[in-house]
């Protein structure tokens, strides 16, 4: 009796523990099938849920190696881990697009919706239900650093007052003149990323900290009021693939994973961009797709830190992630369209502008006391879902 219920509880671990991996592998070969088959609707489908569930080891991996180094590497880690899937996906939309017009416009749309689902979908689902957790435990309030959000709100609302300028003289200068002013904007954005960079890891680093329970702290709670003990967590732990393997084998299973990513996004893109030209998609609307595909996972570990009442673990995430969205998705992204031969400009329209704007006042709203409560987690949700009803027919 105790041998099955071993098995039976060591293979419900497994499934826990590879899930992401399993729906990945599965998920993969149909994407495969399907574009073989000239099934492009399935195809396209299928990929965005394998995207999706690397994305989800990808980010795995990288916390376990984040909680293995020091700083600044262990941001270093965290950072490429938030962007890597949505640099990927939108390198390919640019790589299959041939420089034309819906091509790019997707992209551009792609890099300010990323923006837009995490400061307003993780950040607000995660502050939704991190206060709605915590009402069954007499706490109104989910509690952060404030110093953190202020100094976020300030870099978002100075990076977002940057991507005006080329978005301006779209309507004034000539062609050449936006993409040299593009250009420059884009240095200028990866430059004060550096300083960003610094002042986090280094010169200011309590900012972003805030001391409260950590998850593992939670988890152990937990496992002694379920089931007396904690070492079922411990054990749990130490079984899992990726915990027991050195560092630079995680630092290898990472870049295989986004390898396999890679090909799934060709997959996603090319059939993608039949799919949207066949049935008038608007590039609006397939950005917030490419966007939500490559934040999901963030989305699915910011809820599950809210839930375990880390809201400051929510703060670093979505505007970290927001942050690194476009001071170094952007240069990227302008340098590897560059190297194609085509020239990726800046020069947003006014809805997308004015979407992120407005995203950054309400994020500094809803978090600049230090405190979030569910009310304000269904703030961003509303507004995101504005957002999106806009995005749909904006063309």
């Amino acid at each position: 009796m105790d041998s099955a219920h071993s098995s039976t509880h060591s293979t419900k671990n497994f499934l826990t523990d590879y899930i992401d991996i399993i729906l990945g592998l599965i998920f993969t070969a149909i994407a495969i099938f399907f574009h073989l088959q000239h099934q492009m609707l399935l195809s396209v489908l299928a990929a965005a849920i394998a995207i999706g569930a690397f994305s989800m080891t990808v980010a795995e991996i990288a916390e376990i190696l984040a909680d293995r180094l020091e700083e600044p590497y262990a941001s270093f880690v965290l950072t490429f881990s938030a962007v890597v899937v949505e640099i990927v996906l939108l390198y390919m939309i640019i790589a299959n697009s041939h420089d034309s017009v819906q091509g790019l416009e997707t992209v551009k749309g792609g890099i300010i919706s990323a923006v837009i689902v995490d400061m307003n979908v993780l950040l607000g689902l995660a502050v939704f239900i991190g206060g709605i957790s915590n009402l069954g435990k007499h706490k109104l309030e989910q509690k952060h650093n404030e110093e953190s959000s202020s100094t976020y709100t300030t870099i978002l609302l100075v990076a977002t007052s940057a991507l005006l300028v080329p978005s301006v003289l779209n309507y004034t200068d000539s062609a050449d003149k936006l993409f040299q002013t593009s250009v420059v904007i884009a240095i200028l954005l990866m430059i004060f990323y550096i300083a960003i960079f610094i002042f986090q890891t280094k010169t200011h680093n309590e900012f972003f900290k805030y001391k409260n329970r950590f998850a593992r702290m939670n988890k152990i709670e937990k496992a002694i009021k379920e089931n007396g003990n904690a070492d079922e967590v411990e054990e749990h732990d130490e079984n899992y693939l990726f915990e027991r393997l050195p560092n630079i084998a995680n630092f290898i299973a990472i870049f295989i994973f986004i390898f396999i990513i890679g090909i799934l996004a060709e997959i996603f893109a090319s059939d993608g961009m039949v799919l949207a030209k066949e049935y008038g998609i608007s590039t609006g609307l397939a950005g917030l797709i490419i966007a939500i595909i490559a934040v999901s996972p963030e989305v699915v570990t910011a809820i599950k830190a809210a839930k375990d009442d880390e809201i400051q673990r929510v703060i670093n995430i979505a505007m970290g992630a927001s942050t690194v969205s476009i001071m170094l998705t952007v240069p990227i992204l302008m340098f590897l369209a560059y190297i194609n031969g085509i020239k990726l400009t800046l020069d947003f329209n006014a809805f997308q502008v004015g979407a992120l704007l407005l995203t950054v006042i309400l994020a500094w709203k809803t978090t600049d006391n230090g405190e979030t409560n569910y009310f304000e987690g269904v703030s961003h949700l509303m507004f995101f879902a504005a957002y999106a009803t806009i995005a749909t027919m904006y063309h």
